[in-house]
C-alpha cells in the first residue's frame, strides 16, 4: 500500500532551517528600516544569494540548484515570515524566470539563468498594464515583427524589481486580431534603447520591494529574444503563475504564522482583570482560529505545490491556495492588531507593518477574487 506523509524531506528541514536562521540573523533587524525608507534591500539580499537562497529553481545544468515548487514554499514561508517586502523582491526573481525555465531553449537559458546564479542580478516580469492587471487577456502592448527583431511600444504598471532588474519577461501582443493566442512572451534586455523605468512607487505595505513602471518606445529585441513560437506568450505566463502562485501563498502563510505568534506572545504577557488576556475566552478563541486557518492554509498550499512537482496540471489547487492563504494572512494581521489593541495600531511593534503587507496577497498574482472565478471556471467548465 502506498501512504502519505507529511514530513519534510531531510534536504527540505535542511533549506527551511537554513531560511529561519537567516531571517532571525539579516532579515527581522532590517525589516522596519526598508518599510519606513522604501529602500531597497540589496545588502540584505547580497547575503541570500551568497548563502543559496535566491534562484533556487534554475535548474542544475544552468548551474542552479533546480528545487522543486514545494521545495521553494518552504523558503517562502520563513522568508516571509521576517518580511514579505524583503521576500518579494527576492521571489520576482523566480517569477521572472520562471517563464525562461518552462519555456526557454538552451541558448536562452544559458544567456539569462546562469548568470543569475553566478552572480547577484536581478529580472522583473512585466505583464501587468495600467489597464490589464486582472484581466491580462486586456493588454495592449504590441511588438512588431520586423526581420529578425520585434520592435515593443507598450506601458506595463506595478512591476516588482522593474528598477534594479538586469532583464524583463515582456509579454506583448505580435496579433492583435488573435485574443489570448495573439500574445507573445519576450526577453528583453534592460539596457535596451527605448526603455523608461518609472518612479518607485510608495505603496502601503511590501515598501522594500522595487515597484515601477516601464515604458516602451519602438524598442527593438532579436527574434532569438522570443519564448516559444508566436501565440504562446499566454499560456507560457500562465504555466510560470501556476509555479508561482503556490509560492506567493506560502508567503502568506508565513506573514500569519508571523503575526500570530506576535498576538501570542503578547497575550500571554498583558494581564487584564487579574490575570493574562490569553486566559480569556474572548482572546483565545481569535487565536484558535488563527492557528487552525494557518494550518489549513499551509496544507493546501504544500497540494499545490506537490502537483505540480509531479508534473501534474495544479491550476486548481494553486486557486484554492492563493485565495485561502491571502485571506488567512489579511484576517490573522487584522485580529493580531486588535489583539495588541493600541499596541498594536503602534509602529513601535511589528503587528502594524504586517497588516499593511498582507493587504497585497489579495491582490498581486491574481485577486483573490479572479482566483475564485478560476476555481469556478475548473468546477464547472472542466
Amino acid at each position: 500500500m502506498s501512504g502519505i506523509s507529511f514530513e519534510l524531506s531531510e534536504t527540505q528541514q535542511q533549506f527551511q532551517q537554513l531560511a529561519r536562521d537567516f531571517v532571525r540573523s539579516e532579515v527581522i533587524p532590517a525589516a522596519a528600516h526598508h518599510d519606513e525608507t522604501g529602500e531597497f534591500p540589496r545588502a540584505v539580499l547580497e547575503k541570500a544569494w551568497a548563502a543559496g537562497l535566491m534562484n533556487t529553481h534554475v535548474p542544475e545544468e544552468y548551474g542552479g540548484l533546480g528545487l522543486g515548487t514545494l521545495d521553494g514554499c518552504v523558503i517562502a514561508e520563513e522568508m516571509a515570515y521576517g518580511c514579505t517586502g524583503i521576500g518579494t523582491a527576492m521571489e520576482a526573481n523566480t517569477l521572472a524566470e520562471m517563464p525562461v525555465i518552462v519555456a526557454g531553449n538552451d541558448d536562452q537559458k544559458r544567456r539569462y539563468l546562469q548568470p543569475m546564479v553566478e552572480r547577484l542580478g536581478f529580472a522583473a516580469y512585466a505583464v501587468t498594464e495600467p489597464g490589464a492587471g486582472s484581466d491580462v487577456a486586456a493588454a495592449k502592448t504590441t511588438a512588431r515583427r520586423d526581420g529578425d527583431t520585434y520592435v515593443i511600444n507598450g506601458t506595463k504598471m506595478w512591476i516588482t524589481n522593474a528598477g534594479v532588474a538586469d532583464w524583463y519577461f515582456v509579454l506583448a501582443k505580435t496579433d492583435p486580431d488573435a485574443g489570448v493566442k495573439g500574445f507573445s512572451g519576450f526577453i528583453v534586455d534592460r539596457a535596451s534603447p527605448g526603455i523608461t523605468v518609472g518612479k518607485k512607487e510608495m505603496n502601503m505595505g511590501q515598501r522594500a520591494s522595487d515597484t515601477r513602471g516601464l515604458t516602451f518606445e519602438d524598442v527593438v529585441v532579436p527574434a532569438a529574444n522570443r519564448l516559444g513560437e508566436e501565440g504562446q506568450g499566454f499560456v507560457i505566463a500562465m504555466k510560470a503563475f501556476d509555479k508561482t502562485r503556490p509560492l506567493v501563498s506560502a508567503a502568506a502563510v508565513g506573514l500569519a504564522r508571523r503575526a500570530m505568534d506576535e498576538a501570542v506572545a503578547y497575550a500571554r504577557e498583558r494581564k487584564t482583570f487579574g490575570r493574562p488576556i490569553a486566559a480569556h475566552q474572548a482572546i483565545a478563541f481569535m487565536i484558535a482560529d488563527m492557528a487552525k486557518d494557518i494550518e489549513a492554509a499551509r496544507l493546501l498550499v504544500w497540494r499545490a505545490a506537490w502537483e505540480i512537482d509531479q508534473h501534474r496540471r495544479n491550476t486548481r489547487f494553486a486557486s484554492y491556495a492563493k485565495a485561502f492563504a491571502a485571506d488567512t494572512a489579511m484576517r490573522v494581521a487584522t485580529d493580531a492588531v486588535q489583539v495588541l489593541g493600541g499596541y498594536g495600531y503602534s509602529k513601535e511593534y511589528p503587528v502594524e507593518k504586517l497588516m499593511r503587507d498582507a493587504k497585497i496577497f489579495q491582490i498581486y498574482e491574481g485577486t483573490s477574487q479572479i482566483q475564485r472565478l478560476i476555481i469556478g471556471k475548473e468546477i464547472f467548465d472542466r
